[in-house]
Formats: structure tokens, C-alpha cells, sequence
């Protein structure tokens, strides 16, 4: 079974919901479908941006400490992410 679907009162400016109508209608789909894949995509945007965010702050905090990157490891990753070089025939 799929998730329960609860309503949400969303009050929008007339150009907001002009552009939202005829969106809907150029994809064929109902307005409502729309809107729920924006918000959906957003809330999925904002949760990337905040675990990027405390990593970013985290990363910042121990910088230089004994939580750093161990500097062989990162040696190796690098390495890694290197593109091969080709051998010549």
C-alpha cells in the first residue's frame, strides 16, 4: 500500500498559480501532481544541502587533527581517482 495522502492548504499568488495550471496542463497531469513532485524534490534538496552543510562544518572543526584524513589514505584515494594511463602498443 502507498503512503497516506493528507491535504495541505497552500494559498498562492495568481501568477503562481497561473504558471502552476498551465504547466499541469502542457504535462497532462493534475496541478496537485506538480506541486507535490516540486515540494517533494525541494525537501530532498534541502536534506542534501544540510548533511552537506555538517560535513562541510565538521571537516572545518577538526582540519588538522588527529579526526583529519590520514594523509596515505588520502594519497591512495587519489591515486585512485586518477584516470589510468594507456599503454602504447
Amino acid at each position: 500500500m502507498g503512503a497516506t495522502l493528507r491535504n495541505f492548504h497552500l494559498p498562492l499568488p495568481d501568477d503562481v498559480y497561473q504558471a502552476l495550471r498551465d504547466e499541469a496542463a502542457a504535462v497532462k497531469q493534475p496541478a496537485t501532481v506538480i506541486a507535490r513532485q516540486a515540494i517533494e524534490r525541494w525537501l530532498r534538496e534541502r536534506k542534501r544541502a544540510t548533511v552537506r552543510e555538517a560535513i562541510a562544518a565538521y571537516a572545518a572543526e577538526h582540519a588538522g587533527t588527529s579526526a583529519d584524513l590520514d594523509a596515505e589514505l588520502e594519497a591512495t584515494g587519489l591515486q585512485m581517482l586518477r584516470p589510468a594511463k594507456r599503454r602504447r602498443k
